[in-house]
């Protein structure tokens, strides 16, 4: 859902922004130059945000974006957050890099957006989540229309397929072969297209969904043994699976259930600990 949005005119260097230091909850910022010039540094390569130029950036990332002192740039932006969100854009600069130009009505289709949001209409939940959803499929229909896609005839129906398989057999192995013949490609082709779409290789993801499945049976089942829910969600060892939750929570999987940590669960990504070696799994 969206979580700003706005207009504004900027001149001096007090307006800066670095992907690395604005927290580590994924969002996107979507920002259309109107007027003026603002920079953007990218992964070491410099872009001048010209009028008609329209920024797509993802957080946490190494980039950062500014006006210089006695620059101007005029802009409106969307920044919005939601695992499809997130998903839909890094599909996006995948095909288009960070900055790209957009049609005139797809641009007055997105300020509109804005406009909307801006004068009430997302203050429910529902109606904001709908407004971010319309942005980020409108942005994806252009860029795929004009670029194509990495991905073959049919490919989002299959990642989409690949996810449900996934959530629906934590508890069985899931190896990265076998989900690269569910989407109906090689391997390789597979890994790579799936780390664009999700921002996570296929074994990270499944293993991150897995410690998810893990917090919230611990939060939801205060009976069941951690030995039964360690094999609901794919390991076999239960002190294992103990040592890799620890690492995802900093916390052993009894304590999260004593202390209610049931909010970290939306926050997991794997690399945050030290990397955690799927080979005790059962995927």
């Amino acid at each position: 859902m969206p979580t700003s949005t706005g207009y504004e005119i900027r001149t001096d260097s007090s307006y800066a922004w670095d992907g690395r230091a604005r927290g580590q909850t994924p969002f996107t910022v979507l920002q259309h130059t109107v007027a003026g010039a603002g920079n953007l540094l990218y992964e070491r390569r410099r872009y001048r945000l010209l009028p008609g130029d329209t920024m797509l950036c993802v957080v946490p990332h190494n980039h950062r974006y500014w006006v210089e002192d006695g620059g101007r740039w005029e802009f409106f932006w969307l920044s919005i957050t939601g695992q499809e969100a997130v998903r839909v854009h890094r599909l996006i600069q995948a095909a288009t890099g960070p900055v790209f130009r957009l049609k005139p009505e797809t641009i007055e289709h997105l300020a509109g957006l804005s406009l909307r949001l801006i004068d009430g209409e997302g203050e429910a939940p529902g109606a904001a989540s709908a407004i971010a959803y319309e942005a980020a499929m409108t942005l994806y229909d252009e860029v795929f229309r004009s670029h194509g896609g990495g991905w073959p005839e049919g490919g989002d129906r299959a990642m989409r397929a690949v996810l449900d398989h996934v959530r629906a057999n934590l508890d069985k192995p899931l190896a990265v072969a076998d989900l690269a013949e569910t989407a109906g490609l090689s391997r390789a082709h597979f890994s790579r297209m799936f780390a664009l779409s999700e921002g996570l290789p296929p074994a990270e993801f499944v293993l991150a969904e897995r410690m998810r499945r893990a917090a919230r049976l611990l939060a939801g089942a205060a009976g069941q043994p951690v030995k039964e829910i360690a094999g609901m969600c794919g390991f076999e060892d239960p002190n294992y699976f103990a040592k890799v939750f620890r690492r995802f929570f900093g916390t052993s999987p009894t304590e999260f259930r004593t202390t209610g940590m049931y909010a970290a669960v939306e926050n997991v990504r794997p690399g945050r600990k030290r990397p955690v070696s799927p080979d005790k799994t059962a995927a």
